[in-house]
């Protein structure tokens, strides 16, 4: 079971229940058992540029940043919650960049918005790129 915390400014319209289905089955996939807890916030690109900045040294905007509450490194120690849920991160989605990508790549803005939350997923999971 997986709680799945999304924030949203008012003018940035998403399929809550879309979002939540998707998470929910890439989990399933993966075989996480775990009760899990993800959170996405779908923000604007001066809060994007910000916080890559802040967190990436880029003053740019980007698409999608995603911050791992756990340690991945194969030396880190894990401490079992108290309550049980695995918190497994923060996912940051650009909703311009969202609007510029589905139209420059001639896709759905709802499939956008899916690409973008599993590249964070895998990330919250471990996976990162070359």
């Amino acid at each position: 079971m997986a709680d799945i915390l999304i924030k949203t400014d008012s003018h940035y319209k998403v399929n809550r229940s879309r979002i939540r289905k998707l998470i929910e089955l890439y989990l399933e996939e993966r075989k996480v058992r775990a009760r899990v807890e993800v959170s996405l916030s779908v923000i604007g690109d001066r809060q994007m540029k910000n916080l890559n900045r802040k967190f990436r040294n880029l003053d740019q905007t980007t698409d999608v940043l995603s911050f791992p509450l756990i340690a991945t490194e194969k030396k880190s120690v894990f401490i079992d919650p108290p309550d049980n849920i695995l918190r497994l991160g923060d996912i940051v989605v650009s909703y311009p960049q969202v609007l510029d990508e589905a139209s420059d790549e001639n896709v759905l803005v709802d499939d956008k918005i899916d690409e973008l939350i599993i590249h964070g997923l895998k990330h919250l999971l471990g996976q990162h790129h070359d």
